[in-house]
């Protein structure tokens, strides 16, 4: 008895979903397609029907992991500084599996294939975009540089806030970045 192509491809976003979630909340490698199908409520052995491969898999998991940010609070902010305070906070830190894949998977893409590299990159581009065009007129300097800036800033203050033990540091780090950078990056009056 076959599967309707609807149902198939209904079954394959499940998967894609369940592991959109898992890899940000314990890594790219940490947890295996086993686990992945069986949260997805599927056999182990019907994976190969989805993917060619446990790459493929990543690959559009991070792709749904992205579309999924794309309108949500952390990308529809008005300002450059509330940009900054939603991504720097604790709600999003504590909020793994559904935050931003950015900070959550970076060390995990460097080590992974190409294309799951690629389609980091894109999304990384559209997020400095973002920032760069948040930048409040009449900042002075290349917006793309501070762009950068503020982003790394940022997904290294995540990742930090999130690796330490104690929970004040992990709070301090959030709120001292922040702050650091909308005072930075405020807008001046022009001469």
């Amino acid at each position: 008895m076959g599967h309707s192509r609807a149902e198939k491809a209904e079954t394959h976003q499940r998967i894609v979903d369940v592991a959109a979630r898992r890899f940000r909340e314990l890594g790219i490698e940490g947890i295996s397609v086993a686990d992945i199908m069986k949260e997805a409520g599927l056999t182990v052995g019907g994976f190969y029907k989805h993917f060619a491969s446990r790459d493929d898999l990543v690959v559009e998991a991070l792709a749904a992991a992205f579309l999924e940010i794309e309108d949500s609070e952390l990308t529809q902010q008005p300002t450059l500084k509330k940009t900054i305070q939603t991504y720097l906070s604790e709600a999003h830190r504590d909020g793994l599996h559904s935050g931003c894949a950015l900070s959550s998977l970076i060390n995990d893409v460097a080590r992974s294939t190409d294309d799951a590299r690629e389609v980091y990159t894109q999304r990384l581009e559209r997020s400095l975009a973002l920032v760069e065009g948040q930048i409040p007129p009449g900042t002075e300097g290349n917006h793309r540089a501070k762009a950068l800036l503020i982003y790394s800033a940022c997904v290294g203050a995540m990742g930090l806030s999130r690796a330490v033990s104690d929970p004040k540091l992990s709070r301090q780090i959030l709120n001292t970045v922040a702050a650091e950078l909308v005072s930075l990056f405020s807008a001046r009056p022009t001469a």
